[in-house]
């Protein structure tokens, strides 16, 4: 079945059964515009219960403590705190990432892909991410088709703009640009401005930002690529194809096996719970009732850093060092000494560690399988194999890292290249397109739950001092207290 007709019959069976009160985003009432899509349906039919939910939980269990905030959380990048609602995801440290309680082997299981067995379509997530539950391959289709018709409303001034940046520029700092230009088309700023929707409403005009830029933010990107690392040739895009597959078909590349691997680099960064940079900065921005614009131009900008976003770009450059030092072919023992190198000279080995997981990240396990699968014989791939072995082991003997396993960016880039996506400064940019879809969904629902703006304590370093300096006399104190009782138990024992 074509895609636009499932889209087409899933709105028009949904408008006849679902009469709604009227809003100012209502698509019903224009005969010229498309109606409402099926995933906005279905958010609305699911946003009142939350609400109840969020409602009976402040109610019920407002003052219940989520746990103990120490001083090395503060003055250790706030990791551990539990302090931000995140619906999409959520990472456990021993098991690595879920959506919406599923794991990325669930996902591969579960969710529609474009050929039999393949990896899952990347709108099949997002229909998972925005509403927590498993779409029919009927209703991914619905997805595909929704964000094809909004990827063609992209403005022309948004590519004047980018036609005016110097071709140096990291295409990471042009994306964020891009996407800001984009913001002159925000649906929400403009009801903003004129006050024509009520708050509960907010969500709906966010809604139609996220879609627009999730759809949107593939074209530029492509853009981008095409003009800085290619001939600058435009190539249109394909209706024929699936989000990920025509995003690799506007890139320039039209191999079945790069649209697979774009189908799975997209589902599996697409969003790694709230507390890292980009969702965080997105989220932060988005409380000031920013536009998802503005809000997801500031998340990219936290994502274009060394320590986020920047490390796949990073690994295949390390990768490329090992080779040009040690030949194409390295044993263990070679690349062991190469990696003690590295880290005396004061650098990190990219790709290993995680703030968070202490375990191999499940993502970088779903980039192994496919290599075995479709790029057995890669050398690159069989470097990246080696150093799995070779690396744990060797940070594990330093004694201060808690975790030395590979995380999602130490296979990557290897898998792009080995499809002739060769440009590492571009790898972030795939990262960008990806993690919108995350990022969008749960600012829809930010709104939707009518969450407030983000305002946490801060102290100084005084505060922090004198804090701990009163809660180590009050021990002291409660110390002596103790000793004191236990002695005159002891004297009252003698007198006996």
């Amino acid at each position: 079945m074509a895609v636009a007709h499932v889209y087409s019959l899933f709105a028009s069976s949904h408008d006849s059964k679902n009469q709604r009160a009227p809003s100012p985003f209502s698509r019903k009432s224009d005969p010229s515009v498309r109606p409402l899509s099926e995933l906005r349906c279905r958010l609305e039919d699911l946003i009142p219960d939350q609400r109840d939910r969020v409602r009976n939980l402040k109610t019920n269990h407002g003052s219940v403590s989520l746990g103990e905030t120490t001083i090395d959380m503060a003055l250790g990048g706030m990791r551990g705190i539990k302090g931000l609602i995140w619906e999409p995801s959520i990472l456990d440290a021993n098991l690595g990432i879920k959506y919406r309680g599923l794991s990325i082997p669930d996902c591969q299981r579960l969710l529609p892909s474009a050929i039999p067995g393949g990896e899952p379509l990347p709108e099949a997530l997002l229909w998972l991410l925005v509403t927590g539950e498993v779409p029919t391959p009927l209703q991914a289709a619905s997805i595909t088709e929704e964000l094809r018709l909004r990827a063609s409303n992209v403005p022309d001034h948004v590519f004047t703009v980018l036609r005016s940046l110097p071709k140096h520029l990291h295409p990471m700092s042009q994306l964020s640009i891009g996407v800001t230009a984009l913001q002159s088309t925000s649906e929400f700023a403009k009801a903003y401005s004129t006050g024509s929707v009520h708050k509960t409403r907010y969500w709906e005009p966010v809604y139609e930002d996220a879609m627009n830029l999730i759809a949107g933010i593939p074209v530029i990107a492509a853009f981008i690529y095409r003009r800085v690392f290619k001939d600058g040739r435009l190539i249109p895009a394909d209706p024929s194809l699936d989000y990920a597959a025509n995003f690799a078909h506007m890139l320039g590349f039209d191999d079945p096996g790069l649209y697979e691997l774009m189908r799975l680099y997209l589902t599996i960064h697409a969003d790694h719970e709230g507390g890292n940079v980009s969702a965080h900065t997105t989220h932060l921005v988005g409380t000031t009732l920013s536009d998802p614009y503005l809000a997801y131009a500031a998340g990219l900008n936290g994502l274009a850093g060394p320590l986020h976003g920047l490390a796949n770009q990073e690994v295949l450059n390390w990768l490329h060092e090992v080779r040009e030092e040690l030949g194409e072919a390295p044993t263990k023992e070679e690349l062991e000494g190469f990696v003690w190198k590295t880290l005396k000279a004061g650098k990190v080995v990219p790709g290993f560690g995680h703030a968070v997981l202490r375990v191999t990240d499940p993502r970088y396990i779903s980039q192994r399988v496919f290599a075995q699968k479709h790029l057995p014989d890669d050398p690159m791939f069989h470097l990246v194999s080696d150093l799995f072995d070779v690396v744990p082991r060797v940070l594990a003997q330093t004694g201060k890292v808690r975790n030395p396993w590979p995380n999602v960016d130490a296979h990557s880039g290897i898998l792009l290249a080995h499809y002739g996506l060769n440009e590492s400064s571009f790898y972030t940019v795939l990262f960008g397109v990806s993690r919108a879809m995350g990022v969008l969904s749960q600012l829809i629902w930010d709104r939707a739950l009518g969450l407030p703006i983000e305002r946490p304590k801060s102290v100084t370093i005084k505060w922090l001092e004198e804090h701990g300096e009163a809660a180590k006399a009050r021990e002291m104190t409660k110390a002596c207290e103790i000793a004191e009782g236990m002695l005159e138990m002891a004297e009252a024992a003698s007198r006996l």
